[in-house]
């Protein structure tokens, strides 16, 4: 099995994590703090950064497009420095790619999206290439699996599913 990495910002970590977990072809999931300007990032400390998802997953069972398709469906990539009650820079939509074709399938995902005419609005997801991830304190690992009924603004929006593509266009 090979292992690629996919770093999201789409809104508070929590709920993003306890959905993109669950999918699939993902191996593994941690939350943290990228795309700013402050070293050993911390909750209290974070300065610019975007509260983030580090994704592994086997590309064999599922494509960096499947997993922005379903990142597009779970947070409004629509809102400034925003996901429900959240406001603030912590809570902008950013795909942080590793590499150029991550980046390339983020841009086609993106006027996808915009063209489809099924979100509220024109995209303002950043994409920027990958930076530090600074691992979230233990306490946000993992949330929602120790409090299944905590906090999350994510959910599945079946209305915002773009149309199948072929294979061949993956």
């Amino acid at each position: 099995m090979s292992t690629e990495r996919a770093v999201l910002a789409g809104g508070c970590f929590w709920g993003m994590q306890d959905l993109i977990r669950k999918m699939p072809g993902v191996s593994g999931t941690r939350v943290g703090y990228t795309g700013g300007d402050v070293p050993n990032a911390t909750y209290r400390n974070h300065g610019t950064h975007a509260e983030g998802i580090e994704i592994f997953f086997d590309p064999a069972q599922i494509s960096y497009r499947k997993l922005l398709e379903f990142f597009f469906q779970i947070h409004d990539p629509t809102t400034v420095n925003r996901q429900g009650n959240d406001v603030g820079m912590s809570y902008r939509s950013a795909i942080y790619y590793v590499d150029e074709a991550q980046k390339a399938t983020a841009l086609d995902t993106i006027a996808d999206v915009n063209a489809s005419g099924l979100w509220p609005g024109k995209v303002v997801t950043e994409v920027e290439p990958v930076g530090d991830f600074w691992d979230a304190e233990p306490e946000h690992q993992d949330y929602l699996e120790r409090i299944p009924n905590g906090y999350t603004c994510h959910f599945a929006r079946p209305d915002w599913v773009l149309p199948k593509r072929s294979e061949a266009a993956e």
